[in-house]
């Protein structure tokens, strides 16, 4: 992992979306860590256009987030409704 995400980022992470700061297992709290993971590379990339290789990674990043929000809205669409909201995410 790259030094942008510490031990400490992800425990704040997962502390504020999951059940609790060891809650690495829950599709909140994965969707918030790759939500992260995302604005990050989106902003590297802003500055670094020809970077082929991140980019895949965000696409690859992105469709990871994806198939867990439809496995998510397919089980329990509360949960699925709550996570969009608070992470501001949109189809």
């Amino acid at each position: 992992m790259a030094e942008y995400l510490c031990a400490d980022k992800k425990q704040e992470i997962f502390s504020k979306y999951g059940k609790s700061n060891v809650d690495t297992g829950s599709a909140e709290s994965q969707v918030a860590l790759f939500s992260y993971r995302i604005g990050h590379l989106t902003e590297h990339l802003k500055k670094n256009k020809k970077d082929h290789v991140t980019q895949r990674s965000l696409k690859m990043l992105i469709g990871k987030r994806r198939r867990i929000l439809d496995y998510l809205q397919e089980t329990d669409i509360e949960r699925y409704r709550n996570i969009v909201k608070e992470l501001n995410l949109r189809r």
